[in-house]
């Protein structure tokens, strides 16, 4: 009886000790520095700080803009080019469409368009664009080292065909980005995700910021 009563005693014991082993790791365990941790969907190697850098472009009104300028409020950011036949017009689409559903919901984001066309794509060609797309679009242009820099900086690939040919294609990655006033970029939608999707999405980093 008596070492039945020690051993129930010595169990209880040590389950105080694993109660309170528990108890204080969870209270000095230390949390996310990631305010924003609810809100990801994606996983970047080396943290959402190694997208994004400083670029220096020329926007359609001929006005040089920096990424301190362009994030200034909230932007969804793509990288694309005007002639392109169906894939950048679609996603410019889809994200001035997201844009428009924030701003419904009272929320503020800058639709930004870079182009990986500066041969073609003028200030006054992307003006043409922008008006049709979306009167807060803000297009970007620049030098082919000015935009290389950019598209460095966002880890985006674009590679043009036969630029004798004046109806040329560019290949290019399709990615959109959020970048936030004091943050910098904080996360990329695909190309697949619908307005609607990338829209609540935002609205998630925007009330978290």
């Amino acid at each position: 009886m008596q070492n039945r009563f020690t051993v129930v005693l010595g169990a209880g014991f040590a389950l105080l000790l694993l109660f309170s082993w528990l108890a204080v790791s969870t209270l000095f365990m230390p949390r996310s520095s990631d305010r924003f941790a609810q809100c990801r969907a994606s996983v970047i190697a080396g943290g959402s700080e190694q997208i994004g850098g400083a670029f220096t472009l020329v926007n359609q009104h001929g006005q040089s803009m920096s990424q301190d300028d362009v994030s200034k409020t909230p932007a969804l950011l793509y990288f694309g080019y005007t002639f392109c036949p169906d894939i950048c017009p679609m996603d410019t689409m889809r994200n001035v469409e997201a844009v428009d559903l924030l701003e419904t919901a009272g929320q503020n984001v800058t639709p930004v368009f870079i182009t990986i066309d500066p041969e073609r794509d003028t200030p006054q060609v992307l003006a043409e664009f922008a008006e049709v797309m979306h009167p807060r679009l803000i297009a970007l242009t620049g030098s082919d080292a000015q935009i290389k820099t950019a598209s460095k900086a966002f880890r985006t690939y674009y590679k043009a065909h036969d630029q004798n040919d004046p109806y040329y294609l560019v290949d290019h990655s399709t990615m959109s980005y959020l970048l936030l006033p004091e943050h910098g970029f904080v996360e990329f939608f695909r190309r697949d995700l619908p307005a609607e999707q990338v829209a609540e999405k935002i609205s998630c980093f925007l009330n978290a910021a």
